[in-house]
């Protein structure tokens, strides 16, 4: 199934996608607040009952697209997590023993089809496609070897940077990773039946229609199942926690020069079995 939160007709819900159109579950489930809930109350399997025989609610053009999850209590971020990204560096370091963390706040994403924001502070937008986990099954100290059964669904996340800001921390990079709107996710969650398997999903990302990532899990140094028990160890994972597993090469800071966004682009990040999510870039207004 791919679920998604969207706003129709001055009002906020959440639906089941049908071919070109969405099926409110929002009258369907009323004892279900959102998506975030729906995983909570271990509720999937009420979704297709909710759903059968139902007539699309609204086309997928007429609605807008919110996050999927929209308050996360945490979006997890890993950094460096594929095998050609610790070589971009340049630093002479070995593999890393254990993956690299950083937290986002909310309001730091938009919705599919929402436009990113440049701030006024910076020119240094960048993009970073990535797959997203959402937590369907919560859980402390997971063991790696049923991580994968804690696994909600898929998602796809522009894990946006404001680069600069990223170095005026010594050992942070908080504030670069968490600029109101400079990055998105979306458009909707993939559930986990849908997948077969984790190991060799591909993910790309293109700006103005052209491919600047492209990798697949396959060259992840920290897979799924391995990212949920080390993440669990340091705190209790809850449904709809979002865990994003890291950008392949290919950013625009590692061109020469480097290559910002601009006003105007527009980022699209697909992930096999996911779909595409699309955002345009503009300046913020202050």
């Amino acid at each position: 199934m791919r679920l998604l939160s969207f706003e129709a007709t001055d009002r906020a819900s959440f639906g089941v996608v049908d071919g070109d159109g969405v099926i409110d579950l929002g009258p369907r489930l009323p004892d279900v607040d959102d998506l975030g809930a729906l995983f909570a109350a271990d509720r999937l399997g009420d979704v297709a009952a909710a759903a059968k025989g139902a007539v699309r609610d609204y086309a997928l053009d007429d609605i807008r697209y919110d996050r999927p999850i929209r308050y996360p209590e945490k979006t997890i971020c890993i950094g460096v997590n594929y095998t050609d990204r610790n070589a971009e560096y340049r630093d002479g370091t070995d593999l890393p023993e254990y993956p690299s963390i950083f937290m986002r706040a909310p309001g730091s994403l938009v919705g599919h089809k929402e436009a990113i924001v440049r701030p006024p502070e910076s020119e240094q937008l960048d993009y970073e496609g990535e797959i997203a986990i959402v937590i369907g099954k919560g859980g402390r100290r997971i063991p790696e070897a049923e991580a994968e059964a804690h696994i909600g669904g898929l998602t796809c996340l522009n894990e946006g940077t404001i680069r600069d800001w990223l170095r005026h921390g010594k050992f942070n990079v908080t504030q670069g990773k968490n600029f109101e709107r400079s990055g998105g996710v979306g458009p909707w969650i993939v559930t986990a039946d849908e997948f077969d398997s984790y190991d060799n999903l591909r993910v790309t990302t293109r700006v103005n229609g052209e491919t600047r990532q492209d990798d697949t899990t396959a060259s992840l140094l920290f897979p799924f199942a391995y990212l949920i028990a080390y993440v669990s160890t340091y705190t209790a994972l809850k449904p709809g926690d979002v865990i994003s597993t890291g950008t392949p090469t290919g950013a625009g800071v590692r061109f020469d020069p480097p290559i910002w966004l601009k006003p105007g682009d527009v980022v699209e990040v697909e992930a096999d079995g996911i779909g595409v999510l699309s955002n345009s870039v503009e300046d913020e207004v202050v």
